[in-house]
Formats: structure tokens, sequence, C-alpha cells
């Protein structure tokens, strides 16, 4: 049972927190919110039903009643909240299992490790063969906060390159990134704010997989200059040959359970193109294919019933958040004043182009990312505003929950309240700003993409709607 138990203490590094718990600023939001349905003059938008879907019909805001929020009414939203996003917490929470059980057979870490001490890949080949991994990896939410247990094998490649531990730790954390900030397959990004929205789980992604791709090109040729301007510094690339650090190889049983995992995540995207299977059908996968991972790894039935629990733990704050984050909404709907806000911000955009009106809710995002980290929890806050307000612009729903999963991502590299980024810096020994000037001409880069790529989503009414 070794094999098991290898590799647990680093899937479950801690992630320090940075700043201000996300949970007191949107309880913060929550007072203020219930403070506000009995400031802000109650009002109903008419709507119309498409195809199952609810749509605000433009200018037919109109008066109703008074219905102010009571300070018990506040703490009983919240458990509302919660119960409304039961669906996606339980799927955020079971993502944390799977990948628990995954990381405890010891395959992904074992493949990295074998890796690392290879003497016949380049420089290049090695920054390509990170960037397929870890992107994959992270666009589909299979690793997120636990990227930082996989940033000592990053900086273990730069040490065996030669190379300084900024590159180290951008080799694991900034591919990552490149994938988790676009989301093609993420259940607790994508997934939820997709939800959030009325729209088909996983849709629209030939053109989100073109902003994956632009992404992870971006990162790589980056990371690559950035590997030879070491060199002509002086990084040379060390003897390993005779070294004698053992390596565990990588067995059978090893690629089998990769192969298997890799499967799942493909059979699920069928799945979902073709039999349009959401939350409930992802979750149910997680469960099931927690179980073949644990015995191909041959784990006991109660290793594998501990080790996702354990797993599904370490997710609890970041779904929760959704929950505490859903109340707010569910405040201002209850007291009636979230449409007459829909209003004010419909009214103040209205002279402005659609495609702007796509930029400005895109850089809006980002802003509110540097206050609350959860990407989770700013979805849950955003989206019942976001979606209406979208409506009455003209942009589809789509176009709108683009603009909320880049403006989060954007920021996920840069933002000092990141618990993750703080995490990798200091499991690197970075400083913050040397990392930001670092990691500025990427950030750059991705913000010209983003804007091209929602521009290219007005255009084209990207949908379905």
């Amino acid at each position: 049972m070794s094999q098991v138990n290898v590799h647990k203490e680093t899937a479950q590094a801690p992630v320090p927190s940075s700043g201000q718990s996300p949970y007191l600023l949107l309880f913060i939001i929550l007072v203020i919110a219930a403070v506000a349905t009995w400031l802000i003059p109650a009002g109903k938008f008419d709507f119309v039903t498409r195809d199952g879907i609810k749509f605000a019909v433009r200018d037919s805001l109109h008066a109703v009643p008074q219905t102010g929020v009571f300070p018990l009414e506040i703490f009983m939203a919240i458990a509302k909240g919660m119960v409304k996003s039961s669906s996606i917490i339980f799927l955020i929470l079971f993502t944390g299992g799977v990948l628990a059980v995954v990381e405890a057979t010891g395959s992904i870490a074992t493949a990295l490790n074998s890796l690392s001490r290879s003497t016949r890949l380049s420089d290049t080949r090695i920054v390509l063969i990170f960037a397929v991994i870890f992107a994959l990896l992270g666009t589909t939410g299979v690793v997120v906060n636990a990227v930082v247990a996989f940033v000592p094998i990053g900086l273990l490649v730069a040490r065996s390159m030669g190379l300084p531990p900024i590159l180290g730790a951008s080799l694991v954390y900034l591919t990552c990134a490149a994938g988790f900030n676009v989301a093609i397959l993420n259940p607790g990004t994508t997934g939820l704010t997709q939800h959030l929205a009325q729209l088909p789980l996983f849709s629209g992604m030939l053109l989100r997989s073109l902003t994956f791709l632009m992404f992870i090109i971006t990162a790589v040729v980056y990371l690559i200059w950035s590997v030879r301007r070491a060199r002509k510094q002086g990084h040379l690339r060390p003897d390993l040959t005779a070294t004698n650090e053992p390596v565990e190889a990588v067995t059978g049983r090893h690629k089998l359970i990769l192969g298997t995992t890799a499967l799942a995540l493909i059979l699920f995207i069928a799945g979902t193109i073709q039999f349009h299977w959401g939350t409930d059908e992802m979750s149910a996968m997680f469960i099931l294919l927690s179980i073949v991972v644990g015995l191909i790894g041959h784990m006991s039935g109660s290793e594998i019933a501990n080790t996702f629990l354990s797993g599904c733990s370490k997710l609890v704050k970041g779904a929760f958040i959704v929950g505490m984050a859903s109340s707010i909404s569910l405040v201002l709907q209850q007291g009636n004043v979230l449409d007459p806000i829909v209003g004010f911000l419909s009214d103040l955009l209205a002279p402005i182009p659609p495609s702007i009106a796509a930029v400005g809710m895109f850089v809006s995002a980002a802003v509110m990312h540097f206050g609350i980290s959860s990407g989770s929890g700013e979805s849950a806050l955003l989206i019942p505003i976001f979606s209406p307000l979208g409506d009455n612009l003209g942009l589809t729903r789509q176009v709108m929950v683009q603009t909320v999963l880049l403006g989060e991502g954007i920021v996920n590299c840069m933002s000092p309240t990141s618990g993750v980024l703080m995490a990798v810096l200091a499991t690197a020994n970075v400083p913050f700003g040397k990392w930001l000037r670092f990691v500025a001409p990427v950030i750059a880069v991705w913000f010209v993409i983003c804007v091209v790529m929602l521009l290219i989503g007005v255009a084209i009414k990207w949908g379905p709607f």
C-alpha cells in the first residue's frame, strides 16, 4: 500500500490565507444589500420565456410594493442560498474528492518526478510538456488550489536545468493558470457560471477553446524566451548523469490510472454534447471515477472513502462561498430591488455600443476579483445582475458569462489577495514584486486576447443564446 500514501502529504499541502476572508466581505455586502431593500424603490421587469429560459424584457421595469428585508431574514437567506446552490456546491466538493483519490495513487506526481530527472529532453520540450500537462489540468479544474503541491516539482526541474526558481514556479503555476483562466471544462467556474445563467453546461466550447489555445501559446512562447534569456545570462544546465538519486518509475498502473481519468473526461464531453449532461451527471461520474481509480491503485474501500471525503473537505471553504454569494442575490430579489439596480445600470450603459459594454463588464469583473478572490463566489454574486443587464444591452448570455470568467481569470496571476498565488511564491521564495514584473508581459497579452475574443463573441452573437 506504499504507492497509495506516498504523495498524500504533498497533495494536501495547505494554502495559506491572504488578506480579508471573502466570507467577511460577502457578509458585509449581504448586510448592505438588506439595507438597500429599504432605500431603493422596489420594481420588477417583465420576463418572457423562450425554450425554458427567462429573459428580461427591455424597458419593462415597473414599480411594486416595497418589501424590505428584516435582520433575521438575512441569516435565513444564507441558508436558502446554500440550498439553492446545493447541486453546484456538491459538484465542487466531489471535484476535490476525485482529485484526492487520483493524487493518493501517486500517478501524477510520479510521472512529473520522472520527467524532472530526464537528461534527454531539451529546454523547449520540457516547457512544452509542462505546459500541456498543467494547462489541461487547469482548464478541466483537476488542479486548482492543489497546484501548490506541484510547485516543488517545478522547482526541482528548474534546479536540474540550472534555471532560477521563478522559472520553476512558472513551469507549473503559469501554465496551469493559462488553462484555469479560460476553464473549458471546469465545473467550479465555467460550469457554475453557465448554470447560473441558465446556459447548457460547457456550451460555447469552440470559441472558448480558441481562447485557451492563445492563452497557452502566449505562456509557452514567453517561458521559452525566458529560459533562453536565462541561458544567455549564464544559467547553464548541470550534468546529472553522475547522480545516484533514485527516481520512482512510472508503472503500468500509473499509466492506467491517468488514462482512465482522461477517458472519463472525454466521455463526459461527449455526454454533454450528445445527451446534454449537467451537474448531476458530472457529480455521479466523479464518484464512479474515484472508485475505479482507487481500485486500480490497490486502495481498500475504506481508503477510497476516507481519501475522497478528505479531498471534499479541502474545498468546503470554496464550495460554501457559492451559497454565501447566492444569498446576496436572494436578498435583493426578495426586496424587489435587483431589477431596479439592473435598470439603472442598463440606462447608464444604453448609449454605449454592446461591444464596449461587454469590455466594461469584463474590466469590472476583473477589478472586483481583487476583493473577492473566489471565482465561484464572484460568479454567484455577479451573474444574477449581469444576466438581465446583458439581456437589456443586447448581449448574449454566453458573452456575458465570458466577461465574468475572463475578468476573474486575468487577475489570478497578479492578485495579492490570492491565497494560491501567495502560497506558490512563498514555496518558491520569490518576492511578489519580482513576480509581478516577470508576469506583466503575459498578463498584458492575455488582456488583449480577452478583449478581442469578447468583441468577436459580440459580433457573432455567440450562443446558443
